[in-house]
């Protein structure tokens, strides 16, 4: 039996990529902070920040369902829906946060 790939797989240098970037955003933020600039300004670069990892967190999403959920799917249906039922949850989270 072949070894399961995530659905990301196949963009995994491109998250890294902008994980990285989102990371360097945090440096960025921290830095503000500790200069004392201006809180709208700050602001600013959190929303940049949080729309970064919306990002990240829509394209893992939609690499899961296109991938793992459909490949569950076939592999029939209490497996398809546990990861309907799994994804769903994920959303959740995302939506909550």
């Amino acid at each position: 039996m072949a070894e399961h790939q995530h659905g990301y797989i196949h963009r995994k240098d491109d998250y890294l990529k902008r994980l990285r970037r989102i990371e360097g955003q945090a440096r960025g933020l921290q830095r503000m902070v500790e200069e004392e600039q201006y809180c709208i300004d700050i602001l600013t670069q959190v929303a940049a920040m949080t729309k970064a990892l919306q990002a990240v967190s829509l394209g893992l999403l939609e690499e899961h369902m296109n991938h793992c959920v459909v490949d569950a799917a076939r592999a029939g249906e209490a497996e398809g829906q546990a990861k309907v039922a799994e994804a769903l949850e994920a959303i959740t989270r995302l939506v909550r946060s």
